[in-house]
């Protein structure tokens, strides 16, 4: 009797933690699925996928390009949720460099200026808002200056991956501006806020820095 009671019991218990494997496979599939419906996985991404998501959600707001009122007092980068393919917000955030740059033309050349970085982190569920910082040039000094901003993942450019522009500067546009690396996300050269100096065809053609790469936002 004593024999089969324990039979009894150990039959028991091994359905029971069977079971529970059972469940706690269960659970463990539904949430796994639960996190491969509700976000991206971008976990092994590389720099280029990195670029590709961030070219999608980088919106350029109030420029001098969009607006009447060439002030940037009102002017942002907007970061969001990709526009475009699998919208999902990712599953781990992604870190972003936002980079002003100023670009005067000079007798020797296009002379490139940092301004300011801003380092950020989304994950494209809500927005996050850059504003232009305060004092940039208008150009009101006689000289032909313009604005450079862009967005880009991982850490801050290095000596070989600034940027630089391949063709005069008062009518360079954005397919004419280079960066030493693929990992540019979006960028945006702005017009002078004071034409007046460049139309009098003062800048020069900047070189490509030696050694460098040229890449353009449209490199696959």
């Amino acid at each position: 009797m004593h024999s089969t009671r324990t039979r009894l019991r150990h039959g028991a218990l091994t359905a029971c933690a069977a079971a529970l494997t059972l469940l706690a496979v269960g659970c463990s599939k539904e949430s796994a699925g639960a996190q491969d419906d509700g976000c991206r996985d971008n976990g092994h991404w590389s720099q280029r996928e990195r670029a590709a998501w961030l070219r999608t959600a980088v919106a350029f707001r109030g420029t001098a390009a969009d607006v009447a009122d060439p002030s940037y007092d009102k002017a942002s980068v907007v970061v969001r949720a990709g526009r475009t393919g699998d919208v999902r917000v990712l599953c781990q955030p992604l870190a972003v460099q936002v980079e002003f740059w100023t670009l005067t033309a000079t007798t020797k050349g296009t002379e490139t200026s940092f301004v300011m970085r801003y380092r950020l982190s989304t994950d494209g569920s809500r927005a996050r808002t850059v504003g232009f910082p305060a004092g940039l040039p208008a150009g009101q000094d006689g000289s032909c200056t313009r604005v450079l901003v862009a967005a880009y993942p991982g850490a801050p450019l290095a000596d070989g991956e600034l940027p630089w522009t391949t063709r005069d500067l008062a009518t360079s546009g954005e397919t004419d501006v280079r960066f030493g690396t693929a990992r540019i996300g979006a960028y945006r050269l702005l017009p002078p806020q004071d034409s007046a100096p460049c139309d009098a065809g003062r800048s020069t053609t900047s070189p490509s820095p030696a050694g460098s790469t040229a890449w353009n936002i449209n490199h696959p």
